[in-house]
Formats: structure tokens, C-alpha cells, sequence
């Protein structure tokens, strides 16, 4: 098979575009998306020095194989980087194991995440965000990113987790370093500029891993020579039924992916969404109306925010699909970000519709085992966010270009920056 073809991109073809981390740092990527969708739905891609994958971006499709984990697996790695065996069982989480094992981690900690759990948390949120919000509207310009999307998430999960308030700055670091590892604002580790396998046994290659590991084991000790038996990492510790526990280096990859996954995904939907209000000034005015809006808002917000923007999977025996044949041991990426903008999926999915209807997007890996444990969290602290922002704000403009982070893996839509004014007040998102 060939290469495809894609003119009027700083690329060879559309298969060098999609493993370059830098050609996602603006929304141009969504042409190709639009592109392999309406031509080549499952597309044979062989980018320059990677082995060749399948890119599946239509939603149906996309849907349809997420609810199919047995032909589909998870087990080999959900990146689409290569790892040996080695590597894959040093750093893999629960989200790199299929069935049954996947299911015994996250039972332990599901009810912590659950949706009666969750709703519980409201009050709490709201305080945050009016804490938040009241601090930074005070003053004359600031990084809405920083100051307000960054700051909600990360300290409602430091009280579920039962981490120190004072810790909660550098883990949102520390996460950034991890999930951002493509992007130098974020980490001096850049995973494709790499010159060294140093950090290659550590959660997402990274230094930051080993960091977060020495973290949270001091953080145990502490907990356990004080008799803290709160928070979701003491449950994770507990024996299953079998009596088996996790080991040294599960622990590790989970307290990491707690960090970065439960914080950045959060984060970059509200910033998602702050952008959208600076480009479709309905928004603002439909939100202070208030209403019906707040059961559909937060899922039109996350899905145009696709915080995800793919995930890997494995193929375990051939199938056929759209005429391709897909060989057992073939790798595949389901792209989220392109399902999530798919026209035969939802009317107008280009522009943000607060009101949509149903909405069943693929931000949280609907439709199959390895659904967000974090949805419910993640619904709720958008939505609380933007009812208090929405009656704070007259009104939101864009005074400069927003833009993304350098990556291909997480946060298509990750506004580092977006400048905006209220009241005729220059603030700076």
C-alpha cells in the first residue's frame, strides 16, 4: 500500500502529519481528519519512522470497535509509540490491561468516582470555583489557562486523593511534564527530540515519573505511620478478593496517571470552553440564561475540547472492515478528535451547541470497558466553572491568537493562552 497523498501541508503525506507532534499545535490537523473520513475511513498509515498502524477515524466506527476489547485490546499499549514487552510492563497503568484484570484495579477505586459519589462533591467544587474566580476577576489581566483552568481541577482532586494542599502546585507540574512530554514549555525531556533511553521504564518515558513515584511513596509512609486511611490511593493498596495487591511499580503508574490524566483532561475543557466563548459570543448569553442548558453543556463542551485525542489499540485476529483486511498483531488508532467532528455523527460539528442532543461524543472512551473513571468529576467541575463564570462576565472577546500544545497524544484543543476582556477591562486568558 502507499502512502497517502495530502497537498498543502508542510508534509509528505497525511501519515508523516499525524505522528508529528508539532503539526497539532493549530487546528489545520482537523483537514486531514475531514479528509481520511470522507476517503479512507480505515487508512493504512506509514509515517517515517514508525511501524505502519490503522487510523480509524469515523465515529460510528470508532464506537463500534471500542465496545469490542476482546478483538481490540488494550494489553499491548494505548500509545501510538512502540515499547518492548519490557517497557510496556514497567510502565503500563489499568489502562493497558483487558479483561480481567482491568476490571480488578478499577473496582477498587470506582465507587470513589461514581456518579451519587461525585454529585456529593458539588458544593465543594463550587466553593473552589467561586474562590477561583472572585480572586482572579480582581485583577487587570491574567492566563485564564493558569489561573482559572489549571487551578479547579487539581485542587478537587488533591481532596479526593488526600493530598497535601501545599503539594498540589508542583503535582499539576509534574503532571504537565508527564502528558506534555512532546511540548518544550512543558518538559526539557521532549519525548521526539529525545537523545538518550534513560527514563524509558518510566511512566510516559519521562522523568517526572521517577519523581512523582519517590513522591508518592514518601506520601504512604506518611499516611500510614499516621493512621490515614483516607482517599482513593489508600483503596487502590487494599487486596482484591483474590487476596493479590498491587505491586511497587502499579502503584507508581496509577498514582501517575491519577496526576496527570485526572488534572490535564479537566483543564484543557474548561480552557476549551473559555476559547469558545471568546469566538461564538451566543454562548455567554445562552449560559446566563441558565436552565436546560446545564444538562447538555458540559458534553458539548468536552467533546469540542476532545481532550484525548487518540488511543491505541491491538488487533488479537483478522478482521474486515470498509474492505481493508486488518491482520491479528496490527496496531490501530482510534482518533477521538476526528470521531468527535464527524458530520454523519453531529449536525455542525464545528461550532460548540450547548443544546445539543443527544451527544454521545468519544472524549470519555464511550461504549466500551475502559470508559473515564473521572467522567462524572470531570461534567461536574465544567459545568459548576462556567455557571459561575457565565454570571460574573458581561461580556468575553478574544485579543489575541490562542494556542495549543505541541502534541499528538493529549489536548487538541490545549489553549496555552487566550486574551480576552470583561466589562472593557483587559483580562488575559
Amino acid at each position: 500500500m502507499t502512502a497517502m497523498p495530502f497537498p498543502g501541508f508542510n508534509s509528505d503525506t497525511i501519515d508523516d502529519l499525524l505522528v508529528n507532534p508539532a503539526a497539532f499545535a493549530d487546528e489545520s490537523i482537523h483537514d486531514a481528519y475531514t479528509t481520511l473520513r470522507r476517503d479512507d475511513p480505515v487508512h493504512w498509515t506509514q509515517p517515517k519512522g514508525f511501524r505502519p498502524f490503522w487510523s480509524i477515524t469515523r465515529h460510528a466506527d470508532i464506537l463500534a470497535m471500542n465496545a469490542k476489547p476482546a478483538l481490540f485490546s488494550s494489553a499491548r499499549g494505548i500509545r501510538m509509540e512502540d515499547q518492548t514487552y519490557e517497557e510496556y510492563l514497567a510502565r503500563r497503568t489499568f489502562q493497558e490491561t483487558d479483561a480481567p484484570d482491568h476490571m480488578m484495579t478499577r473496582m477498587k477505586v470506582a465507587k470513589a468516582f461514581s456518579g451519587p459519589v461525585v454529585a456529593g462533591f458539588e458544593q465543594a467544587i463550587r466553593e473552589l470555583c467561586v474562590e477561583i474566580l472572585d480572586e482572579v476577576l480582581e485583577t487587570a489581566e491574567f492566563d485564564a489557562t493558569k489561573t482559572i483552568a489549571r487551578q479547579l481541577p487539581m485542587r478537587m482532586l488533591g481532596r479526593i486523593l488526600g493530598l497535601p494542599e501545599d503539594d498540589l502546585a508542583w503535582l499539576v507540574e509534574k503532571g504537565d511534564a508527564l502528558i506534555a512530554n512532546t511540548d518544550p514549555d512543558f518538559t526539557t525531556h521532549v519525548l521526539d527530540k529525545m537523545t538518550t533511553d534513560e527514563f524509558r521504564m518510566m511512566p510516559f518515558n519521562s522523568p517526572a515519573g521517577a519523581e512523582l513515584y519517590i513522591y508518592a511513596k514518601d506520601l504512604m509512609a506518611r499516611k500510614a505511620a499516621s493512621g490515614d486511611t483516607s482517599g482513593v490511593l489508600h483503596m487502590i493498596l487494599q487486596p482484591a478478593k483474590d487476596g493479590s495487591t498491587i505491586t511497587d511499580e502499579e502503584f507508581r503508574n496509577f498514582f501517575c496517571l491519577l496526576v496527570a490524566a485526572g488534572n490535564d483532561t479537566t483543564r484543557y475543557s474548561i480552557a476549551a470552553g473559555i476559547q469558545a466563548l471568546c469566538h461564538q459570543p451566543e454562548l455567554l448569553a445562552q449560559m446566563k440564561s441558565g436552565g436546560d442548558i446545564w444538562e447538555t453543556a458540559s458534553d458539548e463542551i468536552i467533546r469540542w475540547a476532545t481532550p484525548a485525542i487518540y488511543f491505541r489499540r491491538t488487533a488479537t485476529e483478522d478482521v474486515e472492515m470498509h474492505g481493508k483486511t486488518i491482520r491479528a498483531g496490527d496496531k490501530l488508532l482510534y482518533w477521538f478528535a476526528s470521531g468527535n467532528r464527524d458530520e454523519a455523527a453531529f449536525a455542525d460539528p464545528f461550532r460548540v451547541d450547548l443544546f445539543r442532543k443527544p451527544n454521545r461524543h468519544l472524549s470519555f472512551g464511550q461504549g466500551g470497558p475502559h470508559v473515564c473513571l473521572g467522567m462524572w468529576l470531570a461534567r461536574l467541575e465544567v459545568k459548576v466553572l462556567f455557571q459561575e463564570l457565565a454570571m460574573r462576565l458581561g461580556s468575553i472577546e478574544a485579543t489575541a491568537p490562542h494556542r495549543f500544545l505541541r502534541s499528538n497524544f493529549f489536548f487538541i484543543l490545549a489553549i496555552k493562552r487566550v486574551k480576552n476582556w470583561n466589562f472593557h477591562i483587559c483580562i488575559v486568558y
